[in-house]
C-alpha cells in the first residue's frame, strides 16, 4: 500500500471509510488525485466477520460514548445507543440490510410540496432529481444492485412471501425483492449470494456490497491512496488563509498525528460529522468550523421507524434469506388525505433471535413476552420507514460532563417526534397489521424504532449560507476545501433508505472537486 508523510500537503485527506467517504476516495484516486483515507476503527477482513449477532455487534459496532435525550423512545430504551454505526473500515455498509431506493422528485422539493408546517424546518434541496440520475445509476452498477442495469432479482424468501401475499390481498401494487445491493449472481468479482441470512453480522461471503469489498481495494489497487485504520480524527485545523490544512487524529495508542493536506472530507456520519466540527471550533469559527450560520448539527434526523410483528401457525423462519430483501413503495407518496405529509415505505425485516429478544419489546418479561419468543420460528415482520420531520430543536451537540476515551466531549443526540412522524408513524402500523391479518395472523406486535441506523441532517445542504452548512456539492460554505461526504448533508431525508443517495452524492462530489483542483479553485 502507497503510504504517505504526514507532511506532504498535496493529499486529500478524507475521514471515515464508509459509503460516503470511501466512494469519494475512489473518484478522486481515479483523476489521479492523492488520497489518505482516515477510518477510527479497525481493518477487518470478511473471512474475520462472526456470525453471531452479539459478538458480530462488539467486532463492527461503534461503542464510544454517546447520550440519547428527548422524547424518542430510544431516549428511554438505549439512551447511551442512540445509533447504530460501524467503527471498522467499510463502515455502517459492513453490515447493513441493502435496500436501495432513489428518491422521488417530490422529496427533493419539500419546502414547494408540503408547505409551511408548524415546528418544521422543510427546504427544497439546491439539487434536482434530474442532476442525480446519473449517478444514481452509476452508483447502482458499482454496487451491483438487483432489479437494476438488467441484473435479476433476488428470490422470494418465506418472509417475503408473507409481505408479498398481504400487499396483493389489500391492494398494493408496487412490491418486489429489491433493488438490493447484493449479487443474485456472481457480480464485479464478488460470489452470488448463498442467502445465509448472517449479512446485518458482517457478510463472510461477500455477495453483499460494502466499500470494504468494493472501492476500497480498487483505490488500493491504484497506488495513490493510503487507508489509515485505526485512526480517530479529533480536529481538522485551518491555514492563514482560513482553508483546511490538516487533520489531526489519534491512533490506536492515542498518540496524536496530524496529517497535512490541500483538502479535507468529513464522512464520519450524521453524529460524529458534527461533533467533528464543533471539536474543530478555533478563533474566527467560535462555534466550530463551518457553522456561521448556526445550522452544524441542527436538523437532525433518523427517519420515522418501527416494526410490526407477526405470529403464524406455520413456520415462516424469516431469519432465512437476505435480511431485507423485500419493500411495499405503495405509500412512498405525498398524500395529505392521509393525515401527514410526506410518504413511508414498508420493508421486510429478518432478525435473529438476539436482536429479535432485545427490540421487539424493550424491557419486557413475563409470560406474554416469552410466549412471543417461542413463536419466534413462526413470526414475520416488517419495518416503517418514513420521512421524518426536520427540526432545528433535535439536534447534536457536545456534552458538558461525558467523555470519550481520549477525554473529549461526547455527543449527545436530541430528538423530539413530531406530530406529523407519529401520525406517520400509526399509519404504517396500521396498515402492516392490515397486511399481516389479511393472510392469517394469530397475534401482532408493534414495536418502537430500534437504535437508528439511518442518520441524517446535520450539516444540511443549502443555496444560501445563512440557512445551511454546504453547497450542492457538499461543499461548506465557510471554508470552501472543507466537503461534507455523509447523510450530514441531506436538507431532508425523504423516505427512502439513505445509502444510494449518499453514493450517488459522494460520486457527484468527487466530480466536482476534480473540476475544482485542475483549476486551482479549491
Amino acid at each position: 500500500m502507497k503510504t504517505y508523510e504526514t507532511t506532504d500537503a498535496d493529499v486529500a485527506v478524507i475521514i471515515g471509510s464508509g459509503p460516503g467517504g470511501a466512494t469519494l476516495a475512489l473518484r478522486l484516486v481515479q483523476q489521479g488525485l492523492k488520497v489518505v483515507l482516515l477510518e477510527a476503527g479497525p481493518y477487518i477482513p470478511n473471512e474475520q466477520f462472526v456470525n453471531d449477532e452479539r459478538r458480530a455487534f462488539n467486532q463492527l459496532s461503534w461503542q464510544d460514548p454517546r447520550l440519547a435525550t428527548g422524547s424518542w423512545s430510544l431516549a428511554k430504551d438505549f439512551p447511551a445507543l442512540p445509533a447504530w454505526n460501524g467503527k471498522v473500515v467499510g463502515g455502517t455498509a459492513t453490515f447493513w440490510t441493502g435496500l436501495t431506493p432513489r428518491f422521488k422528485a417530490h422529496e427533493f422539493k419539500t419546502r414547494t410540496q408540503y408547505g409551511p408546517i408548524s415546528q418544521a424546518s422543510f427546504a427544497d434541496w439546491p439539487v434536482e432529481l434530474s442532476e442525480l440520475d446519473s449517478y444514481y445509476s452509476a452508483a447502482e452498477t458499482a454496487m451491483g444492485v438487483s432489479h437494476r442495469g438488467g441484473r435479476p432479482p433476488l428470490p422470494a424468501s418465506n418472509g417475503y412471501k408473507v409481505l408479498a401475499n398481504g400487499a396483493e390481498r389489500i391492494g398494493y401494487r408496487h412490491y418486489s425483492t429489491g433493488p438490493y445491493a447484493t449479487n443474485v449472481e456472481p457480480y464485479d468479482g464478488r460470489p452470488g449470494t448463498v442467502q445465509d441470512g448472517f449479512a446485518m453480522a458482517g457478510d463472510k461471503g461477500r455477495s453483499k456490497w460494502s466499500p470494504l469489498v468494493s472501492e476500497i481495494p480498487k483505490a488500493l489497487a491504484t497506488g495513490l491512496m493510503e487507508l489509515r485504520a485505526n485512526s480517530h480524527a479529533v480536529q481538522i485545523t485551518l491555514g492563514a488563509e482560513g482553508k483546511a490544512d490538516g487533520v489531526v487524529y489519534a491512533d490506536e495508542a492515542g498518540v496524536l498525528h496530524r496529517q497535512r493536506a490541500r483538502m479535507v472530507a468529513v464522512a464520519g456520519n450524521a453524529i460524529e460529522t458534527p461533533r467533528l466540527l464543533l471539536l474543530s471550533a478555533t478563533s474566527g469559527h467560535t462555534d466550530g468550523l463551518a457553522n456561521s450560520s448556526g445550522h452544524v448539527g441542527r436538523n437532525y434526523m433518523r427517519h420515522t421507524t418501527g416494526v410490526v410483528y407477526a405470529e403464524f401457525d406455520h413456520e415462516v423462519h424469516m431469519y432465512r434469506g437476505e435480511p431485507m430483501a423485500g419493500i411495499i413503495a405503495d405509500e412512498s407518496r405525498h398524500d395529505p388525505a392521509r393525515g401527514f405529509a410526506g410518504g413511508y415505505y414498508l420493508e421486510l425485516i429478518a432478525q435473529g433471535l438476539p436482536s429479535f429478544t432485545t427490540f421487539m419489546s424493550p424491557g419486557a418479561w413475563g409470560p406474554d413476552f416469552t410466549s412471543k419468543v417461542e413463536a419466534y420460528t413462526r413470526t414475520a415482520a416488517m419495518w416503517i420507514c418514513g420521512e421524518d420531520v426536520p427540526q432545528p430543536t433535535n439536534r447534536v451537540t457536545l456534552s458538558d460532563s461525558l467523555k470519550d476515551s481520549l477525554g473529549l466531549p461526547a455527543p449527545v443526540v436530541h430528538y423530539d417526534d413530531h406530530p406529523n412522524d407519529v401520525a406517520m408513524r400509526n399509519h404504517g402500523y396500521a396498515q402492516g397489521e392490515k397486511l399481516f391479518k389479511s393472510v392469517g395472523a394469530l397475534r401482532t406486535t408493534r414495536a418502537p424504532g430500534m437504535p437508528s441506523g439511518h442518520n441524517l441532517g446535520t450539516a444540511r445542504m443549502s443555496t444560501k449560507p445563512s440557512e445551511g452548512v454546504v453547497n450542492s456539492f457538499g461543499q461548506t460554505h465557510d471554508v470552501p476545501n472543507l466537503f461534507i461526504s455523509d447523510g450530514s448533508q441531506f436538507t431532508t431525508g425523504a423516505a427512502a433508505n439513505p445509502t444510494l443517495t449518499i453514493m450517488a452524492l459522494s460520486l457527484r462530489q468527487g466530480d466536482y472537486i476534480g473540476r475544482q483542483l485542475a483549476t486551482a479553485a479549491l
